[in-house]
């Protein structure tokens, strides 16, 4: 999947495919993460929040189911 950089401490690049609702992130440590079943509006508000972050820890982890990638 295509991931582009999201200017963030804690999340390196963001990528979505709206056909199967997947989100991928990939974090500043260098793990990928693929969240599932994730609305586009979800990833649209994470690419325009102040803080991806805070936003991906308040809305994202523990909402969708994930699978660690890499």
């Amino acid at each position: 999947m295509r991931r582009t950089y999201v200017d963030s401490s804690a999340i390196a690049s963001a990528g979505y495919d709206p056909d199967t609702a997947l989100l991928e992130l990939e974090f500043t440590s260098g793990k990928v993460y693929q969240y599932f079943a994730v609305p586009r509006g979800v990833y649209r508000a994470l690419r325009e929040a102040d803080s991806a972050g805070r936003f991906f820890r308040d809305h994202i982890r523990d909402v969708y189911p994930s699978r660690h990638v890499r």
